[in-house]
């Protein structure tokens, strides 16, 4: 256990983390920061960064860095990951010739098949992994409307190693408001697979529709096609041995209900003719039926077109 205040690092500034590191300069942490986009580090400089709508926050920082290199010449204790998951081959480049070996990663990123990527470069006592359950959108490249929070996130340590980090951080963030809860490692696991199931359900679809989450839960067609694709990603989490709660099934259609009236970040990507993460979301849901001769019809569907439209994009 780090006996002081832990000093953070953050990679990538969008919705999630922004919103981690207002609150984690609530905390009185030292936090550094930086993002691909130097004009949105340019404005974060002059105005810092603002939480509205369902976190009212706001946070100014010293710490603001042009790159990666820049970003480890700074000296921390936890970098916290938070880009998007296409990003993730060309940070951990950047990461290699930079990172302290002795340094901790926390993992605030979507998608399944993350952890494997993060194991090329970092021991598995060192990966931290957090499941978020809030979300927004950028109203402006330093501001984040928080749509919704359904408290608390999850934090555990990848192979349970150091369990008082990931008890530190929850801590610090609970402290301020942002309730998170630490859980062992098959259990951050599983809470893994609860949000992923959650996402693959709405995500795609709205970004081919381009409904609202709140629309889209609101059309007895849509909730059909809802219905379905959560049906298939549980049949094969179970075949990955993932221990999904009593009547998973109406909580996640509950917790969809619950969703705001914004569209999640996979069709924002889409619609601003941007990658999205559809591999490491409803591709990954196919994938892994393969392994288990599982069909899921559903998710190849929604995950084909999304990748046709990607496709498109980038050839306007």
């Amino acid at each position: 256990m780090i006996d002081r205040q832990l000093k953070f690092g953050i990679i990538g500034l969008g919705p999630v983390g922004q919103t981690l590191a207002v609150h984690l300069k609530a905390a009185n942490c030292e936090v550094a920061i930086t993002d691909y986009d130097s004009n949105k580090l340019a404005l974060i400089r002059k105005t810092g960064i603002e939480l509205v709508d369902k976190i009212e926050k706001q946070a100014y920082f010293r710490h603001v860095y042009s790159s990666i290199q820049e970003l480890f010449d700074h000296d921390f204790d936890v970098l916290i990951s938070a880009v998007k998951g296409y990003h993730i081959e060309s940070i951990l480049e950047q990461i290699r010739l930079s990172a302290p070996k002795d340094i901790y990663v926390l993992v605030a990123q979507n998608g399944l098949g993350i952890r494997q990527k993060y194991l090329e470069q970092f021991d598995e006592s060192k990966i931290i992994r957090m499941v978020v359950n809030f979300a927004g959108n950028l109203h402006s490249p330093s501001v984040t409307s928080v749509s919704f929070f359904n408290m608390p996130n999850y934090i555990g340590s990848m192979d349970d190693s150091h369990p008082e980090i990931a008890s530190q951080i929850a801590s610090l963030f609970s402290g301020v408001g942002l309730m998170t809860e630490k859980v062992e490692s098959f259990d951050v696991i599983n809470k893994l697979w609860e949000k992923m199931i959650i996402n693959v359900a709405l995500s795609p679809l709205c970004a081919i529709s381009n409904l609202t989450m709140k629309e889209a839960m609101d059309l007895p067609d849509t909730m059909e096609i809802v219905d379905q694709v959560v049906s298939e990603a549980i049949e094969v989490a179970k075949a990955e041995g993932i221990k999904l709660p009593d009547d998973f099934k109406n909580f996640c259609i509950q917790y969809l209900e619950n969703a705001g009236n914004h569209l999640p970040s996979l069709a924002v990507d889409l619609i601003n003719k941007k990658e999205t993460e559809i591999d490491f979301m409803n591709g990954k849901i196919v994938e892994y039926g393969r392994k288990h001769h599982i069909k899921t019809p559903l998710n190849l569907t929604l995950t084909d077109l999304v990748k046709s439209i990607s496709s498109k994009n980038k050839k306007t």
